[in-house]
């Protein structure tokens, strides 16, 4: 019998607090003669561009909003040299800077070998290269001096930094490389992939309809899972001679799907914000005004314009080229004027390179 005695009552610890803390951070900067840093986490960040379809369609649309709109270029040589490139085949030079593009986010650092006319020195070609094979070799100062590439077959080849075309990520500090954008977006890619197969297993169980059967013997007991499972792979009536009161079936049910769509959702919006690529310019997202969907755009074209003058700065520095990509339309102008048209809508500050 249960004592009603309250004096007797207890309680569990309740210790255990929550707390969150950074792990510290050192750059990736030698001071020896000659130090080398490899990309060791570029296989694993392809993983997740290959494997998870938001981030890669994320990615992908940040390239083609930077340089989707082609490019322009001056000198009549120069154009021509350009048009040339044709990397392994079937690339362009359009192609192949969208390609770094995509690389440089993902890894935080592409390359390309720069291949020129042995007399003449002129641009014949650019060649993509795997990061995951590339090294950076710096001085004692932090200065890069050369890149070494792993070839098939385990051969070493040393490249002096005029003979490859580097795109650099976001470099901060003194680090002898670039940041990867998946890195900061990892934990929530995980969590959003971990959720959807909790929930798609959740629903397969539920599929399943259980069988309660009033057998002991074990041999028996076997025999008919086999049989009943044999019978729901083939898509088969399986019959099992027993009393009416000796089996019966009963289904599982699937949970409610709304506490997991808003987990979903919060994933979703934190990866967003976190990769700095508004959901908008991938497509229409039913969630968004058409108010909210233009400041969206308008707040991007910041991030874009910087990655333009950036790629033109590379490609003049590194390839000696001069080079003006086609800017994506601005919807400032848009804005502007629905804001005028509408006297409740407080006034719009745009900031963003013009």
């Amino acid at each position: 019998m249960a004592n009603p005695n309250f004096s007797n009552t207890t309680t569990t610890s309740m210790d255990s607090s929550v707390t969150y803390s950074v792990d510290f951070k050192s750059s990736d900067a030698g001071g020896s003669k000659e130090n080398k840093w490899i990309n060791s986490d570029f296989s694993r960040y392809y993983g997740f561009y290959h494997n998870v379809g938001e981030y890669k369609a994320a990615i992908n649309a940040f390239a083609t909003w930077t340089i989707g709109q082609g490019m322009n270029i001056e000198d009549a040589e120069d154009k021509v040299t350009l048009e040339n490139v044709r990397g392994w085949k079937e690339d362009t030079c359009l192609s192949i800077l969208w390609n770094m593009l995509v690389i440089k986010k993902v890894g935080g650092d592409s390359y390309a070998e720069i291949i020129r006319d042995d007399e003449s020195g002129r641009l014949i070609n650019l060649k993509p290269l795997n990061p995951a094979n590339m090294a950076h070799i710096t001085n004692e100062q932090g200065m890069l001096i050369a890149y070494e590439y792993m070839q098939t077959g385990g051969e070493v080849k040393r490249f002096p930094t005029k003979d490859i075309l580097h795109l650099c990520n976001k470099r901060i500090i003194d680090e002898p490389h670039g940041t990867a954008e998946t890195k900061s977006v990892e934990w929530v890619m995980t969590a959003i992939e971990e959720a959807r197969k909790a929930y798609q297993k959740i629903i397969r169980r539920s599929a399943i309809r259980i069988l309660y059967v009033d057998e002991s013997d074990t041999a028996k007991q076997n025999e008919i899972k086999n049989q009943y499972a044999e019978g729901i792979k083939n898509g088969e009536v399986l019959m099992i001679p027993c009393r009416p009161e000796d089996a019966k079936f009963e289904d599982l049910q699937v949970p409610p799907v709304e506490s997991i769509l808003r987990w979903l959702d919060y994933l979703e919006d934190k990866f967003y914000k976190q990769l700095g690529v508004p959901k908008v310019v991938l497509g229409g997202t039913a969630e968004n005004t058409e108010a909210s969907a233009k400041v969206g755009v308008i707040s991007y074209e910041p991030i874009w314009t910087r990655e333009i003058m950036e790629l033109e700065s590379d490609i003049w520095n590194q390839l000696g080229i001069r080079v003006k990509f086609n800017k994506q339309p601005s919807l400032m102008d848009n804005m502007q004027t629905d804001e005028a048209a509408n006297t409740g809508q407080t006034k719009l500050e745009y900031q963003g390179s013009q």
